[in-house]
């Protein structure tokens, strides 16, 4: 695989939640057919309502789902950074994408086609059983989270999506700045953060306005930097 030995993609995948209940030779056998991608800032991946037989592992960069409403509103839904997946339905089932994903900035990733998947799963049924206990714990998780964000404020939903862009910035994954003097840049519009959080914009920047008073983020013309992301735990409850 040009760019990536098969032992870094071994690494790559073993790291995605999906595949964590696999071992290391259901992992080998992915790896060799899974093949890179580049996509260019603005490069859309998927659009929403094409055909699904592929799913990405993002190695470097950042893509993000959209999904376009009736009344010409663009909402984002979720923002990928390195070690996340998208599209992985396609890895079980042949349907239409439900989102459209497009680069933020310039990414690689590892792509795996469905039918590819779906062969090895039928001559391997383990690697099947395996499979079908990661997706049960992701719906788990996904439920529990669901739960959680009910019962949160808008601050607390806000302060826990600038921690996971915080996150899916720095390299170590735990949001340290130290060895960034300026902070750490979320490559994110307020209308972003307001979707990802499931709240209105005006809540939103409400809430912005009261972090950067508090010197925890600064705001520009397109630019969001966060100065102290320790600082962000305190508004989680």
């Amino acid at each position: 695989m040009a760019g990536m030995s098969s032992g870094e993609v071994v690494e790559l995948l073993g790291g995605v939640p999906v595949f964590s209940t696999l071992v290391r030779e259901d992992l080998e056998r992915i790896a060799q057919f899974a093949v890179p991608r580049e996509f260019e800032p603005g490069e859309v991946v998927f659009r929403e309502g094409d055909a699904s037989d592929t799913c990405y592992v993002v190695r470097d960069g950042r893509a993000r789902a959209l999904r376009t409403h009736t009344d010409g509103r663009t909402l984002t839904l979720a923002t990928f950074g390195p070690g996340d997946i998208f599209g992985e339905l396609a890895l079980f089932e042949d349907e239409r994408r439900s989102a459209t994903v497009e680069a933020i900035e310039h990414t690689s990733a590892v792509a795996v086609l469905g039918p590819d998947m779906r062969r090895l799963m039928s001559e391997h049924a383990e690697i099947s059983a395996r499979l079908a206990i990661a997706l049960g714990r992701r719906l788990r998780e996904t439920n529990e989270r669901l739960s959680r964000q009910s019962f949160q404020t808008v601050q607390s939903r806000v302060a826990v999506v600038l921690s996971q862009l915080v996150e899916q910035q720095t390299p170590d994954g735990d949001g340290a700045a130290d060895d960034r003097p300026d902070g750490v840049l979320v490559t994110a519009t307020q209308a972003d953060l307001a979707q990802l959080a499931g709240s209105s914009r005006e809540s939103a920047s409400r809430f912005l306005a009261v972090l950067e008073r508090a010197g925890v983020i600064s705001q520009g013309r397109g630019r969001l930097v966060v100065h102290d992301p320790e600082a962000l735990k305190q508004y989680v409850f």
